[in-house]
């Protein structure tokens, strides 16, 4: 069985971050199963397969529909004799098809790891319902739900969580948080990790710190902020430097294995306004790491609020800004808070569960069974 996995992001992501562990996981499970992952030449995701013992193609892509990347494709296709494309993000759907036009493809599986709604535009609308797509893989339900008001064939909708690698976890970093930016060891590090799109809803993480330091006046936090730089980052630093809180946010940028930066976390913070399910918040769960989190996406699927996490509405910074002080004025209710993350993780959100509900879809659609 070979599977092509093509990615048209160029970035590094949660989204990236599931093919990399879905394909570890797959090599380890399924030898059987032949990976191959083709993605934006010189892009970070090439970077870091160069780094992997993943098999891995690039294709040039200038702009959103570079023939170039279609034609890639289908040459890998006849190359490889490829059974199944699995599709991860949306522009890769589009190059699909047009590959598809040139080229007789093998079927296509599409990934749908965000909650956005797909618009009601012709072309989006005759893309998502592409009729080569024989299965769409939900990160959640809430994606599921959502992704169903636009797919004319629901029963081709499954949910599959993505999970954490519990065999690839490292805790090293080319420095120490405390140690870089001088945070004294009675103090505690509320660690965010995102890249500075909008999704995230960065202008309300620092609304939070605005109240949780100018107004509530607590000493005892420091925010770090790990994730890629974009066109929206002068303006957050603006605010920053506006509310005066240089001393209290720290933005890290792009590093790679960032989430190996979470065993120096003490709590996680999530303020994003949508979301399929943060890969993140599974990483805190591994680590015992307690996470305040807005309720968006499949958040609420695997925290339930005060009982293995704290959750607030969207947007809403003073309730977020609540739920910390609640927390740190509470220290003994962590324990328990992360113990239930942890069992839940071992028994609900491991790649090796995503693994194997995969290559049971895989054998399915290549059989003809769906």
């Amino acid at each position: 069985m070979t599977i092509l996995h093509v990615s048209a992001v160029k970035n590094w992501g949660g989204g990236e971050n599931h093919i990399e562990n879905l394909c570890f996981e797959l090599k380890a499970t399924h030898p059987e199963v032949k990976n191959i992952v083709l993605c934006v030449e010189g892009g970070l995701f090439h970077s870091r397969l160069l780094k992997t013992d993943i098999n891995f193609e690039t294709a040039p892509l200038a702009y959103n529909l570079d023939f170039r990347f279609s034609m890639k494709i289908a040459r890998l296709c006849k190359k490889l004799q490829v059974d199944l494309i699995h599709i991860h993000d949306p522009s890769a759907i589009a190059l699909s098809i047009i590959a598809d036009k040139f080229s007789n493809l093998p079927p296509f599986i599409f990934s749908k790891k965000t909650s956005f709604p797909i618009k009601p535009k012709k072309f989006t609308l005759y893309k998502y319902n592409y009729n080569k797509i024989k299965k769409y893989f939900c990160v959640s339900n809430e994606t599921k739900r959502v992704t169903a008001e636009s797919i004319k064939d629901t029963s081709k909708l499954i949910t599959i969580y993505h999970g954490t690698n519990l065999k690839h976890k490292s805790d090293s970093t080319p420095f120490l948080l405390r140690e870089k930016y001088n945070i004294a060891p009675n103090k505690k590090i509320v660690g965010i990790i995102g890249n500075h799109i909008r999704a995230k809803n960065f202008e309300t993480l620092i609304e939070t710190v605005n109240i949780v330091i100018n107004e509530d006046k607590r000493t005892d936090l420091v925010f770090v902020q790990i994730g890629n730089f974009t066109d929206r980052t002068p303006d957050l630093l603006a605010s920053v430097k506006e509310y005066n809180l240089e001393k209290h946010i720290h933005f890290l940028g792009y590093t790679p294995n960032a989430s190996n930066f979470i065993p120096q976390f003490d709590s996680l913070l999530v303020t994003s306004q949508t979301e399929g399910i943060p890969q993140v918040i599974f990483e805190s769960f591994y680590h015992k790491k307690p996470v305040i989190s807005t309720s968006v996406g499949g958040i609420p699927e695997i925290i339930e609020d005060n009982y293995n996490g704290l959750l607030t509405p969207k947007h809403d910074a003073k309730a977020l800004a609540e739920k910390l002080n609640y927390l740190y004025d509470n220290p003994q209710i962590i324990p328990d808070f992360t113990l239930r993350s942890y069992e839940k993780l071992l028994t609900q959100f491991t790649t090796a569960i995503m693994a194997e509900k995969t290559i049971e879809q895989y054998k399915a659609i290549i059989n003809g069974k769906s």
